[in-house]
């Protein structure tokens, strides 16, 4: 019989010493809750969780790992034109931006000032199309 291992050892094989805290919290809530469930709170696909959980993710993290901080490590980052607010809704709020979302008065300014944002000169975010 084949052991069955948590996703914080896969996660801890993987990386070794160099483990992420983000990688390690988002292991703890594949399990605490399941893999499906965390990638959908983060708006990922349940491949790309596991791929991060295993070392294997050839794409830039920085989105994902703005969206674990945001999300489950409750990270927030001081938004110049709405104050405090979590990394996970800063990368959301940049997605729309390069999207070209205008729906709304607040979609407009936010896209606005997003594109002028101190925290992210000129800096591509990583859209992955599930948000």
């Amino acid at each position: 019989m084949t052991p069955v291992y948590s996703a914080v050892e896969i996660a801890r094989e993987a990386w070794g010493d160099e483990l992420p805290d983000w990688v390690e919290a988002l292991a703890q809530e594949c399990q605490r809750t399941s893999q499906n469930k965390a990638a959908q709170v983060l708006g990922y696909s349940n491949g790309a969780v596991s791929m991060v959980i295993r070392n294997k993710y050839v794409a830039n993290s920085q989105g994902i790992e703005m969206a674990v901080r945001g999300a489950l490590m409750s990270e927030s980052i001081d938004c110049p034109f709405i104050g405090m607010i979590g990394k996970d809704v800063c990368r959301q709020w940049r997605i729309k931006r390069k999207r070209g979302v205008r729906a709304n008065r607040l979609q407009i300014q936010m896209a606005r000032a997003c594109s002028e944002c101190l925290h992210f000169p000129d800096q591509e975010i990583e859209d992955n199309g599930n948000d």
